[in-house]
């Protein structure tokens, strides 16, 4: 699959790599899709002084052009590839990319830190919604000193066309993973995690190695563009929606018109641990037939039972909707610390059980029907 996607998409050669050419000729910061070249429209200056103001202002931006109808994305071309691009940069020849910004996302409530990264991959490393990069951080590995990092995977929260809707950037949400001893409470940071406290402590014009992309179980299925989506995330795994959902109802695609349903579960801890919350309830207010959104905060809201309400508490709630649309051929997605899943499977099979249903027959069939797509971590 793999060798089908790089004969469809030439993609430049790391830049700042020392390598201005690879194995199929690319010429840097420029891309041929299917025989069409583009030279990008935009240039990123990360060199210029208040570049910082400039950057932080990308992603607020994105949020208030969603008052225009659809935001005019390019190059079009991105559309064409009839499969997902995938290891077009592998972990020993990574591409060098560029971090644009780096923003927190969370409020001060909130337990731990969120934050929201746009790399500029200079439009040489396309992916599709649902695909992840991998992050090589520097330094050296304390396990095999001597070697790169290991790859740390994160999900992308961008459509194909970035935040800045140029095909030039892929966007990462990123929890803060630090370290507390259990017995003394306190923080030990030399067990913090290397890749994401190396992400979230970034400055715009810092290089970043980049593999990828990779993933097709989270690609967003389009042939049907009136298609019900079910999507549930925890924290951080909220990225791949935040892709799909700007494809849906932010941006101008021609050939994918959304006219279906997007319903998105989002547990977090509180009201200041919501992400890209601006966005959603703008979609709910734009697009109120073809978007819901609930939100389980475990802080601040009980579930029926007068316990912490967490996202499978919403999905009981919902069940008997979720089974039917599911029943209709609806997709359901999930997203987040694998930790959530057994909550889930759990509440779902209580629930076909109360229905009269056979849980795992149903699973199977949603499984064999492709309609059942899970990325956990």
């Amino acid at each position: 699959m793999a060798h089908c996607a790089a004969s469809q998409m030439s993609v430049a050669g790391p830049v700042g790599g020392g390598s201005s050419v690879r194995r199929s000729g690319f010429k840097a910061h420029t891309v041929n899709l299917r025989g069409h070249s583009w030279a990008p429209a935009l240039t990123l200056d990360v060199k210029t002084p208040n570049t910082r103001s400039k950057n932080q202002f990308i992603v607020r931006m994105s949020v208030q052009q969603a008052t225009s109808p659809k935001v005019a994305v390019s190059p079009l071309l991105l559309e064409d590839a009839k499969e997902p691009p995938l290891n077009l940069f592998k972990p020993k020849e990574p591409y060098t990319a560029t971090i644009v910004s780096v923003e927190r996302l969370v409020g001060p409530k909130a337990p731990g830190e969120v934050c929201h990264i746009v790399i500029d991959h200079g439009g040489n490393v396309p992916y599709w919604e649902g695909q992840s990069f991998g992050v090589i951080a520097p330094g050296e590995n304390p396990k095999k000193p001597g070697t790169p990092h290991n790859v740390r995977l994160y999900s992308i929260a961008s459509t194909r066309y970035g935040d800045s809707f140029d095909g030039r950037t892929g966007s990462l949400c990123v929890r803060r993973a630090l370290y507390f001893d259990p017995e003394t409470g306190k923080e030990d940071p030399s067990k913090a995690g290397v890749c994401s406290n190396f992400l979230c402590n970034a400055k715009p014009g810092d290089k970043v190695l980049i593999t990828g992309p990779s993933g097709k179980i989270m690609l967003l299925p389009e042939e049907d563009p009136n298609a019900t989506h079910i999507m549930i995330a925890t924290g951080t795994g909220i990225a791949p929606f935040r892709g799909y959902l700007r494809r849906m109802f932010m941006e101008s695609v021609p050939n994918y018109k959304f006219g279906g349903l997007a319903w998105l579960f989002l547990g977090v801890a509180n009201s200041d641990s919501l992400l890209y919350d601006d966005e959603f309830t703008k979609y709910l207010k734009d697009h109120p037939d073809n978007f819901r959104y609930d939100k389980a905060l475990s802080r601040e809201q009980n579930n029926k039972k007068g316990g912490k309400m967490y996202v499978q508490d919403k999905i009981e709630e919902y069940s008997d909707e979720i089974f039917k649309l599911l029943g209709g051929g609806a997709h359901i997605y999930f997203c987040g610390l694998k930790g959530m899943m057994p909550g889930i499977q759990e509440t779902l099979k209580r629930v076909a059980v109360e229905r009269g249903e056979n849980w795992e027959e149903m699973l199977s069939q949603l499984k064999k029907n492709k309609q059942w797509h899970v990325e956990v971590y």
